[in-house]
């Protein structure tokens, strides 16, 4: 098939057991891709998904358990990757964490740790792995922010602070890589059918729903698609971009 990722090069998917990044370690693994999932704590879906993957005939996935808000968990994450497949060509930051909580009630651990891990983690995992990536003049990075960054949510001030961040980080790293083989591009999900949405009240569902002008969720494996656009060989003269996959929520129709 056209369009797909150069088979047996090696992707590192932050949040890849579950929910969006699930679905990104399942495309890439379906196109012949080596797929390094983390994961952050005990997660039973990362053995499954190994399972479900094998039995699917698909290329074998490794999970690596990893709290990214931590620098030397991720240089040492990186380390390993590099050193179990030989090689790492894509970074998906797709890792996130999100708490509500409206301004008053932010403590500032609340604060710090909204940007540890949505924004400090996406860092120091580029950092890690950037050595390794000019060293072979390759490499793709995709940064995962969210529709909150452009619209903003009273109840989701830190995280949306955060991810608002990696726009910044985005266009700064694609600077530093443009000369060097090195691509950094960030997509911008809004709503998407994961767990998240489904633990949602009836009353939030249909509210968010009548916000988005195709009149439904996004489904993870239409983010995924995105991302494996920019992952392409021909995506390569995309660099610092920002593209957004939201239904259109964030025209604020």
């Amino acid at each position: 098939m056209s369009g797909q990722p150069v088979p047996g090069r090696v992707a590192l998917v932050t949040g890849g057991t579950r929910g969006i990044g699930a679905a990104v370690t399942r495309e890439l693994a379906a196109d012949g891709i080596r797929v390094a999932a983390a994961y952050a704590r005990d997660d039973d879906r990362a053995a499954q998904l190994i399972t479900e993957l094998g039995a699917a005939g698909a290329v074998p996935v490794s999970a690596y358990r990893c709290d990214i808000s931590d620098q030397a968990a991720c240089r040492d994450l990186v380390k390993r990757v590099v050193s179990e497949h030989g090689s790492l060509d894509y970074l998906v930051n797709n890792a996130g964490l999100l708490e509500e909580r409206r301004v008053e009630r932010t403590e500032p651990a609340d604060w710090h740790r909204a940007l540890e891990v949505n924004l400090s983690g996406p860092f120091y995992l580029a950092q890690a792995a950037w050595e390794h990536m000019v060293a072979r003049g390759f490499g793709r990075v995709v940064n995962v922010s969210s529709v909150t960054a452009f619209m903003g949510n009273p109840r989701e001030t830190a995280y949306g602070a955060a991810k608002a961040g990696l726009l910044g980080l985005t266009r700064s790293l694609a600077l530093a890589g443009a000369r060097r083989g090195i691509t950094v591009n960030c997509v911008v999900p809004g709503v998407f059918a994961t767990d998240m949405t489904a633990s949602m009240s009836e009353r939030d569902r249909e509210a968010i729903l009548g916000m988005i002008p195709l009149g439904r969720h996004g489904r993870p494996d239409e983010l995924a698609h995105a991302i494996r656009f920019l992952l392409d060989d021909r995506s390569g003269y995309i660099t610092g971009a920002v593209l957004v996959v939201d239904g259109g929520l964030s025209m604020g129709t």
